[in-house]
């Protein structure tokens, strides 16, 4: 039996137009899982359903803010309308630059509390109805900052600590209902926009790559395929957990990013 086959499997993905929530989305895809997509923008949502179709997936979406409890809610109802209760809830809505405390206003810093851990709140609580009781499970998207204190991060350390928080706590609160919560963390990877910031140029990726035990960068496919791992029966007896995808670099602490 594969353990790895989504097929009559349905899949809410917040914030799955870009990056690596919509590599995760495809990678579901690719194994027969039925697909929904939320981001703020109805540009990309439709691109990104546009790309899995094409490759032959069934997707669906729409734009909803996750900072929006009543959008959040209109797209779930329109989404178990579609495919009906939801298996896996991916929840990967963020925002983040680089700026010191004093360099940034107290609007900014909110700005991405607000997307990054009010979203992943509401993105789960207001779920909750529509997930598969029991046998649901339940993956937040988190950052290294949420353990590693990270200078011009103070908005996303905060941010994504919470975040992992509320997957304890609420592994905890709803593990009787049959649902698993983990969140799993993704290092420096490759062909994302943040390591393109980051990391503009050779000279840049190869001190990059230096901090990384394993000496390279990770690819979208290995953070997928641990995403698809920890939502399937072969991490069923798995919640609570923070899981790194990171060729080991969180092990190396506190990090430094300084602004171009």
């Amino acid at each position: 039996m594969n353990e790895l086959n989504f097929e009559n499997t349905s899949v809410f993905v917040a914030g799955g137009s870009s990056g690596i929530n919509l590599a995760i989305a495809e990678a579901f895809a690719a194994r027969g899982a039925r697909l929904f997509l939320i981001s703020r923008s109805e540009e990309r949502v439709d691109a990104a359903v546009a790309g899995l179709r094409e490759r032959g997936g069934e997707a669906r979406g729409c734009a909803a803010d996750v900072r929006d409890p009543a959008a959040l809610e209109a797209a779930y109802l329109q989404a178990t309308e579609w495919f009906g209760e939801i298996d896996v809830l991916i929840s990967g809505a963020a925002g983040n630059f680089l700026a010191g405390a004093l360099e940034m206003s107290c609007n900014a810093f909110k700005t991405v509390i607000d997307i990054d851990l009010l979203g992943t709140f509401n993105v789960l609580r207001c779920g909750h109805a529509f997930l598969r009781k029991p046998g649901a499970s339940v993956l937040n998207i988190s950052a290294p900052q949420a353990f590693n204190p990270t200078r011009y991060q103070v908005h996303a350390c905060a941010a994504k600590a919470g975040v992992d928080m509320v997957t304890r706590v609420l592994a905890m609160e709803w593990g009787g209902h049959g649902i698993r919560i983990n969140s799993l963390v993704p290092g420096p990877i490759g062909d994302t926009e943040g390591i393109r910031r980051l990391a503009p140029n050779e000279a840049a990726l190869a001190r990059m790559r230096e901090t990384v035990p394993l000496r390279r960068l990770g690819s979208l496919a290995e953070v997928a395929n641990m995403a698809m791992t920890l939502c399937s029966p072969l991490a069923g007896f798995v919640t609570g957990a923070v899981l790194t995808v990171d060729g080991g670099s969180s092990l190396q602490g506190g990090r430094d990013l300084k602004p171009e």
